[in-house]
């Protein structure tokens, strides 16, 4: 008897080739709507814009078609869609400052943070190699956060490398390399995690020989973040480091020690750090420098923005965000997006973050191996942590961190960063996705 013919599986990549159209085609109608608004033509620069992103668009999708043909169809549209919203938001806002042009430097960061895209998927055949390299991606995390030690003070924080008109953020890099080591330390050691060892009232925690190792590596880190008073980062860090613990012990414990602990830190810090204690000030009174007659300072200037955008917004290139001045491009960019894209634009750009988290996540739940599941969530995770800071922040529900929103700001640290986040996404949902061989 002939064995039943083998089911074709389908891949899902003329869907993404067709959401990537998609998304060239809304990127370049932002640009051209930014034109028309502006000059009342089309802008010259529309040709070039909409081949470019193309030509990355279609570079990225044939790496996928080759080398993860069942990867999620819905991550790297989505990655591009976010980068070319970026792009002409900050395009837009170049038209406000003439002698300050920074889409055409954040259009050549996210070719390379295509071209990394395309590298790592060239380069990682399978995501359980990484796990080879948990410390080795430890100790250069920790390298590259102390590196800005060295280097002068920017707004107030250490964590840029800058050499003549270059500047880096290294920190940027180090988050992926952290959730590298914490997912394979804590799949190494998970059934010792949740495993019970010294009862302390209800709780029941972890023996120290285990646990021990990776709370000093996180304390490490945190304590070099504070030290450069880059609190957003740190915060970062440490909800990822919680995250990835619930995930792998399954206590829902450490979600409340981890709230506790992260409440306990800020409160200390805002208490005793000057420039984390005036953003807190900021936070409890957005208009205090109206009311003291020195005029509306960044906060107050972006929720006159989002206030001002309503439900449809202003319609691109007619709102006056620039009026926050110089992280209207990075810091508060969101704050553009509000006013002229109003509440509407708004809720679809983070309902593209919830699905690009919600896939990665999807991702982690499926893939059958313990590190591979911890790196997906992580990922995912930093991606969610990040978007909730920034809008948090820029919105005035928390404190400012100065963080950057994930493919929207100027940044060229960020946009390359994400940009590899999604290709090991891609790589991991590929072997998710990928039919069983029988054997």
């Amino acid at each position: 008897m002939a064995p039943p013919p083998a089911v074709r599986v389908p891949t899902g990549r003329t869907t993404e080739l067709l959401l990537l159209a998609a998304a060239v085609g809304v990127s370049v109608l932002g640009y051209v709507a930014v034109g028309a608004a502006i000059d009342r033509g089309v802008p010259a620069g529309a040709g070039g814009y909409g081949a470019a992103l193309g030509v990355l668009a279609l570079l990225a999708h044939a790496t996928v078609r080759w080398r993860a043909p069942y990867a999620d169809p819905l991550l790297l549209p989505i990655a591009l869609l976010l980068n070319g919203i970026g792009l002409v938001v900050i395009y837009r806002l170049d038209r406000a400052t003439p002698g300050d042009q920074a889409a055409p430097t954040q259009l050549l960061w996210s070719a390379t943070g295509v071209a990394l895209f395309v590298t790592v998927l060239l380069a990682v055949r399978d995501h359980r190699l990484l796990r080879r390299y948990a410390w080795i991606s430890a100790l250069a995390a920790l390298v590259l956060l102390v590196l800005p030690v060295f280097f002068p003070t920017v707004y107030g924080a250490h964590i840029w490398i800058t050499v003549g008109s270059f500047s880096i953020q290294p920190g940027e890099f180090a988050k992926v390399l952290l959730a590298v080591f914490f997912a394979a330390y804590l799949a190494a050691f998970r059934d010792a995690l949740a495993l019970t060892g010294r009862r302390i009232w209800r709780w029941q925690l972890p023996r120290g020989r285990v646990l021990g190792p990776v709370l000093v590596v996180w304390a490490v880190f945190v304590g070099v973040l504070v030290l450069e008073t880059d609190l957003g980062t740190s915060l970062l860090f440490f909800g990822l480091f919680v995250i990835l613990l619930y995930v792998a012990t399954a206590r829902s414990g450490w979600i409340a020690i981890g709230l506790l602990l992260s409440a306990a830190a800020a409160v200390a810090v805002g208490l005793l750090e000057p420039h984390v204690h005036g953003r807190v000030e900021d936070w409890l009174h957005p208009t205090a420098s109206i009311e003291a007659g020195r005029g509306a300072g960044q906060l107050a200037q972006s929720l006159f923005a989002f206030a001002a955008g309503g439900l449809l917004g202003t319609g691109l290139g007619r709102g006056h965000s620039i009026l926050i001045g110089f992280a209207a491009k990075s810091d508060f960019v969101l704050a553009t997006v509000g006013e002229e894209l109003g509440l509407a634009g708004l809720t679809a750009l983070l309902l593209l973050y919830a699905v690009l988290v919600g896939r990665g996540f999807k991702t982690g739940i499926a893939l059958r191996d313990p590190f591979g599941r911890l790196l997906a969530i992580g990922l995912a995770g930093i991606v969610a942590l990040q978007v909730f800071v920034v809008a948090g922040g820029v919105l005035d529900l928390i404190p400012l961190t100065g963080m950057t929103m994930p493919f929207l700001a100027q940044g060229g640290s960020s946009v390359v960063t994400n940009w590899v986040m999604v290709a090991l996404l891609v790589r991991m949902s590929d072997a998710a996705r990928r039919p069983a061989v029988p054997r």
